[in-house]
């Protein structure tokens, strides 16, 4: 009997629960924007190239101009300081993390003791 009106109680609160979790909007993801479409708008003179100065006013350095310098330098492969299409479309190179040294080797186990010899 108490099971049978505990499980009629609990069910409206999980029902709750269950419609309550669906209410909740979704966000929608933000499209990220063509690397052709973002070269574009960073080349503020239309020269088919992007700047350092161009390259700092774009909205993502804005907020870190500090870090933009090693951004730029980074795709920056033929060291023109100019970003080509190309340079800006590529992804930049994560440096190489140092190996991690091994795990220490177990102990060894000792062998076990030689039995004597029988005479």
């Amino acid at each position: 009997m108490k099971s049978t009106l505990l499980t009629l109680l609990a069910v409206p609160f999980l029902t709750l629960a269950v419609h309550a979790e669906d209410a909740k909007p979704a966000k929608p993801d933000k499209p990220k924007m063509d690397p052709a479409a973002a070269f574009k708008k960073l080349d503020a003179n239309s020269d088919n190239s992007v700047s350092l100065d161009e390259f700092k006013a774009g909205p993502r350095w804005k907020k870190e101009p500090d870090k933009a310098e090693g951004a730029f330098k980074k795709r920056d492969k033929d060291g023109d300081s100019k970003l080509t299409l190309e340079e800006f479309s590529a992804k930049p190179e994560k440096p190489n993390k140092p190996n991690k040294p091994a795990a220490p080797a177990a102990p060894a186990k000792p062998d076990a003791p030689a039995e004597p010899k029988k005479a």
